[in-house]
Parts: structure tokens; sequence; C-alpha cells
């Protein structure tokens, strides 16, 4: 008899810092979390490192063409979701060219800069944790949904 294997759902994250602020998205039309800010994100779609599914990520959300060199490893976070386990991974990035834009005004009502240390009031509990951790250094945080 074969046994079927535990699975996680993966997703991946970019924290695009600059001058001391982090870039937010505003969500809405997800069914997640509608109205909240949150990180450029999704699910990792395999086929591809985690890092080229962040490149991927940004490139759909945000417009920006981004290479895996771009991008430190940051946080990941295990958590117990509704729908399952996850593993998310958080990346850093300081350093593009171009200038982030909606690219995806479906499911992103607002993009803005917020200073790390002045974040919106209605941002994800997820990425607010990972942006604490990231900037206290703590590589690795669990959380459940």
């Amino acid at each position: 008899m074969t046994k079927t294997r535990f699975t996680v759902i993966p997703a991946v994250y970019l924290v695009l810092q600059k001058d001391g602020q982090v870039l937010l998205l505003q969500r809405q039309n997800t069914g997640y979390m509608d109205g909240s800010y949150g990180l450029p994100a999704g699910h990792h779609d395999g086929g591809q490192t985690i890092k080229e599914g962040t490149c991927r990520e940004a490139k759909e959300e945000i417009g920006l063409d981004l290479t895996p060199d771009d991008l430190t490893f940051a946080h990941v976070m295990h958590r117990q979701a509704n729908d399952g386990e996850r593993v998310d991974f958080f990346f850093t990035c300081t350093n593009w060219s171009g200038t982030p834009s909606n690219t995806e005004p479906d499911k992103c009502s607002d993009l803005s800069w917020f200073p790390m240390n002045n974040l919106p009031s209605n941002i994800t509990p997820i990425v607010a944790q990972a942006l604490n951790s990231i900037a206290n250094n703590i590589p690795y945080s669990e959380a459940m949904e």
C-alpha cells in the first residue's frame, strides 16, 4: 500500500525597501483579508526555484523585472492556515530598476510606501509578524490563523 505524503502550500513574498520604507499593496477581490495591506506575494507554482517564483510575482503584481541575485533571504514562516499548513518565504530587495506600479488593479486597490516604523493598522497579521521578525533579524517564526 502506498502512503500519501504530507504536503504544504509554499508562498513567496517580496519585501521591497527604500529609505526606511516598505512597499505594501492593499488587497481587494482576493477572498483573503481584502481591504488589508500586504506584500507583493503569491503561491509558489513549482517548476522554479523559490527565488524565481518571487521574481515572477514581482513582475505580475508590481511590474518589476528582478533576478534571483537581486533577492536576499530574510525570513521563513511556518503557519497553520484554515486550508492547511503553509511555508512562507520572505525576500528583501533594495536595488531594482524601474518604478513599481499596480499591474493587478482588479486585486489591488492601493500601492504605497510606508515607513517601517509606522505601518498601517490594517496590515495582514502574517506580514506584520514577518516584517517585525525581519527588523529584529529573526529568520524563522510560526503562526496560526
